[in-house]
């Protein structure tokens, strides 16, 4: 009788598809809280906060249902998760260094402008929040390969992939953050707290479309080989 690999210990905790998305909330209200609470700057914290949770908490539930877990493992939230943690990890470093003043100053002003102009803003003002985004989604390869040590190349550590996934957090990052600082533009403020609930929102979605993207590569491909043997 064959019996089934299971994933590591760790991996069916904060790997599993079911507590990784908490994980994620708490990051997110966690963070966006102690933002307010430093900055004092948001008129609607509570309205923020929700707004970004609900829209990650969309993300995930779409992210499990493009790319079910498989033996208690969900590759992408792993990814995200990193992503996140390297996000905030960088963000911390450009804050350190530009302090609160210049970051309220680029939030006003990004919101203002278009996407590929914001984003060179961004990278220009936030390099070491791009870099440890960067670095956290593609910490995903080494770290799953340690969580599944039986998974195949294809799933878990084709850089190529990882990269494209990596991307596409950049890419949604930035849109994110434009949203949700022009949302609040309207209402009269914009501010740190903003771009970030948005910069969270936008990576979420980023992996999920992304990941929608590469499966629907791989059953294309699949059934494009069918077709030849047959």
């Amino acid at each position: 009788m064959t019996v089934k690999p299971q994933a590591h210990w760790l991996a069916r905790g904060i790997g599993s598809a079911t507590t990784a998305p908490l994980l994620l909330l708490a990051i997110v209200g966690v963070t966006l809280w102690l933002l307010e609470r430093s900055t004092h700057q948001v008129k609607q914290p509570a309205l923020l906060i929700l707004a970004a949770l609900l829209v990650v908490a969309a993300g995930c539930a779409a992210l499990a249902w493009v790319r079910p877990e498989r033996a208690g493992l969900s590759p992408p939230h792993v990814m995200l998760s990193l992503g996140f943690g390297g996000m905030l990890l960088g963000l911390l470093y450009d804050f350190l260094q530009n302090g609160p003043d210049r970051l309220g100053a680029l939030c006003a002003q990004s919101g203002t402008l278009d996407f590929i102009d914001s984003l060179r803003l961004h990278a220009e003002f936030l390099p070491g929040m791009h870099l440890g985004m960067l670095a956290g989604g593609l910490l995903a390869i080494p770290s799953l390969r340690l969580l599944r040590p039986h998974c195949g190349r294809v799933l878990c550590s084709l850089f190529a992939q990882n990269l494209l996934c990596s991307a596409w957090m950049l890419v949604g990052m930035t849109a994110g953050a434009l949203w949700l600082s022009r949302w609040q533009i309207g209402s009269g403020d914009s501010t740190i707290a903003g771009m970030l609930g948005g910069m969270f929102c936008g990576m979420t979605w980023g992996m999920v479309i992304s990941v929608a993207l590469y499966r629907a590569y791989f059953s294309w491909r699949e059934r494009a080989s069918l077709r030849i043997q047959g």
